[in-house]
């Protein structure tokens, strides 16, 4: 275990290697979107509308027509930028949660894409839906493009889990 968080609750080592790894895997997702919008043209996601869904929940307001023409909620863009980047942390929590800190130690790539490509339900099943888009990107006008642009996504997030673990590791046993 490493020196510095061996005092710490197993509990607490969870949440700092998940940070460090869900930080760095959702940043390399974010690199994967600039790169798609330099390369092929294609926007990546606005999480200002994620900020702006999540305002309106404090109205109880869950589903949206379209979330484009709600509201503007103050601070959407940031609120909707932090709430990805906590989700990436929280996917990497469940990660070492299944697979335990022996796997952040020394992490191996099968489980980080199982949980990367497990993750694409989240906007499949919840946030496409609540935005308006309908369940997997049904009402948008290239369903199967959006759902391909989600599983990529989701895939380099995955690609984002192991590679970061991998670096924290090789950082903390430097």
């Amino acid at each position: 275990m490493e020196p510095w968080i061996k005092p710490m609750s197993e509990k607490l080592n969870i949440l700092v290697h998940a940070v460090a790894i869900g930080t760095g895997a959702t940043a390399l997702m974010d690199i994967w979107g600039l790169l798609q919008k330099r390369v092929f043209g294609v926007s990546p996601p606005d999480y200002a509308m994620v900020g702006r869904w999540l305002g309106h929940l404090g109205y109880g307001r869950f589903r949206h027509a379209a979330i484009a023409v709600a509201p503007p909620v103050a601070g959407e863009r940031i609120l909707g930028w932090a709430a990805h980047y906590a989700t990436g942390v929280a996917f990497a929590a469940l990660l070492l949660v299944l697979w335990g800190l022996d796997w952040a130690r020394d992490p191996s790539p099968g489980p980080a894409l199982a949980i990367g490509l497990a993750t694409v339900a989240a906007p499949f099943l919840i946030l496409q839906p609540a935005l308006g888009a309908g369940i997997a990107a049904s009402r948008t006008p290239r369903p199967n493009a959006a759902r391909l642009r989600s599983v990529v996504a989701h895939l380099a997030f995955g690609i984002g889990l192991y590679l970061a673990a991998l670096g924290w590791s090789l950082l903390l046993h430097a």
